[in-house]
Parts: structure tokens; sequence; C-alpha cells
């Protein structure tokens, strides 16, 4: 395989576990500061804080030249393919195929971020041919371990991933999901 990460179509929607997760676009920057300025989206993930309409513009922008890399995509939660609930991603790592998720503290306890994880995790398995996915979660998180659980993937014995972000240190734990467990498959529209 060359070092260069095949490209990612320029539009992606993928449907299944009565989700769409869609594209970021233009009409949701207003909608993203509700989704994402909240001091648990602060705490547990790099996400910037405060986070404000400046700063939605800044992630949209950054998501677009990410997804032109072949390095990352991030994609709407949505259950209608209209407003945002949150948010799923996936980067292409040297340590693997990574999905990460947030979702917006009005929307949580519906089971959205391990159903948006499974469509995910499809996908990578299905279109991109990756053989694991992987989230890097702290133990500390429980809302996360949960998410971790729910949507099938098991805990790995590899070291922790140990660092500083926000001026605060993190232990991340590593935990995998392969095809035949995954048990969801999505359907992609491009």
């Amino acid at each position: 395989m060359s070092g260069t990460p095949l490209s990612f179509p320029d539009r992606i929607e993928l449907t299944g576990e009565g989700l769409v997760l869609r594209d970021w676009t233009e009409a949701d920057l207003a909608a993203m500061p509700d989704l994402f300025d909240h001091p648990d989206v602060a705490y547990w993930t790099p996400i910037v804080s405060p986070f404000d309409e400046a700063a939605a513009r800044a992630r949209l922008d950054r998501d677009r030249q990410m997804r032109a890399e072949g390095t990352t995509i991030l994609l709407a939660i949505t259950v209608d393919g209209c407003a945002p609930l949150g948010e799923v991603m996936l980067r292409r790592a040297p340590e693997g195929t990574e999905i990460g998720y947030a979702v917006g503290p009005a929307y949580r306890g519906q089971g959205l971020a391990a159903r948006a994880v499974r469509v995910m995790a499809a996908y990578a398995f299905e279109q991109l041919g990756v053989e694991q996915v992987i989230l890097e979660l702290e133990a500390e998180n429980a809302a996360s371990v949960a998410v971790a659980t729910k949507a099938g993937f098991s805990l790995l014995d590899v070291p922790l991933i140990e660092g500083e972000e926000k001026g605060r240190p993190y232990a991340l734990q590593t935990w995998g999901l392969r095809p035949a467990s995954s048990g969801c498959s999505g359907r992609v529209r491009r």
C-alpha cells in the first residue's frame, strides 16, 4: 500500500439503524455551537472550547481540508437527513482506522452514538476494506465506554496512549471491532 491515503468521495451519506449520516453544510453552522459548546464535549474531546460560530466555520473548513487530504471525514448525525444531533468521525491514522463521535447534550440517551459508530464501522469495512476499526477513549468516560460496549467493540490488549490536551493529562484505552462482529450494514449514497 502506498503512503498516500485513498481519497474519500466528495459527498457521503450513510443510512442505517434509523440514522442518516451526512456531510456538514453551511446551513449547519448556526446549530453546531449547541452541539459542541458544552463542558462534557470540552473535557472529553479535542473539539475547541468555547465553541462558537467562528469555531464552527473553522471546523467545517478543516473538515473539507481533511477529506480532500484523504485522512478524515466528519459527518453530521441525523435521524432524517435534516437537523444535526451530533457528529461521527472516521480518521485514517498509522495506528488504525479510528472512529470518534460527539452527541449534543439535548440528544443524548437515545443510542445515537452507538448507532452512528456501527453505521460508520460498516462503511469502513464494506467501502474502505479495513480489517478493524478502533475507538480511543478514557476509561473514566463512562458514557463512551458504554457506547463502545453497545456498538460491539472489545478492549484491546495494547498500551495506553498517554498525552496532554487542553492542559490536562489523559490516558486512552484502545477498543477494536472487526467486520464479522459488526452486525450492521449501512447503505451508502454518493
